[in-house]
């Protein structure tokens, strides 16, 4: 930006002085060459005015910028401050493969307890052998590798009715839990739930589409467990059906942003 002033002490002659930046404008302001009343023009003005009038507007302008950018600041703060306690500015703390053991353990135990009370009442109206399944089920203890002993046991009279009803509650269990509060028992016990990728509660549709995607990640288990034991190398702790699924297992609690920030001033 050019500026120009008028220098009153020439009396014959050309008068105005420049071009000039404004480093060298404020320059001669401190020599005393230009005054307050000395006539200023800067390229972009239309006419000439006072150097006060200029100090003046440039005073106000940055009034009126510190003003803009003190609204603009509180203004973001606020958004941030409703942003957190709204729970979008909250990490969430990925579940790992121990703690996810845990919930999958207590869930069979309970599914377990379930599929004994089923069996018994099999066994009450005579639709199953208790006595055979037991032993084909020890036959299988003793050796799982052998086909003769998974063989003997699903062959066992009354298992394949069993199995069918024990798989319809197993779904049953983990979908409407997973759907109606993102968790099931064992995982509320280690307080661990399921959220989507973009961080919302499970549907009951996304709830069915996980339970069908982990019913691949069980067929891994010859594989010794790939689908699961990817959960330790995965940064957000997924197992083979929450890739697939696009959904992550945390925890209930979040880490708040603001409380990490003020933590680290503290330190």
């Amino acid at each position: 930006m050019k500026w120009f002033y008028i220098d009153e002490s020439v009396t014959d002659g050309e008068r105005r002085k420049g071009p000039y930046s404004i480093v060298e404008i404020r320059e001669f302001v401190k020599q005393g060459q230009i005054k307050e009343e000395t006539l200023v023009w800067r390229s972009g003005e239309e006419n000439w005015k006072t150097w006060k009038d200029f100090v003046a507007e440039e005073i106000h302008d940055k009034a009126r910028e510190d003003a803009e950018r003190e609204e603009l600041l509180q203004n973001t703060i606020k958004a941030l401050e409703e942003a957190i306690e709204s729970d979008k500015l909250k990490i969430r703390r990925f579940a790992g493969f121990f703690t996810r053991a845990v919930a999958f353990i207590v869930d069979n135990l309970i599914l377990g307890i379930a599929g004994g009370i089923v069996l018994f009442i099999l066994g009450s109206f005579g639709l199953v052998e208790i006595d055979a399944i037991q032993e084909a089920a020890s036959n299988y203890v003793k050796n799982p590798m052998s086909n003769e002993a998974i063989t003997q046991l699903v062959e066992a009279p009354g298992m394949a009715t069993f199995l069918s009803i024990w798989t319809v509650i197993q779904t049953i269990y983990f979908i409407v839990f997973h759907a109606i509060f993102s968790a099931t028992p064992g995982k509320m016990l280690v307080h661990i739930h399921v959220e989507t990728h973009s961080g919302e509660r499970l549907t009951w549709l996304s709830s069915i589409a996980r339970y069908l995607c982990s019913v691949l990640t069980q067929f891994t288990m010859v594989f010794y467990g790939l689908g699961y034991i990817i959960v330790c190398i995965d940064p957000k702790r997924r197992a083979l059906h929450d890739w697939i699924a696009r959904t992550f297992v945390v925890y209930d609690e979040k880490i708040k942003i603001k409380e990490s920030s003020e933590e680290e001033q503290e330190n």
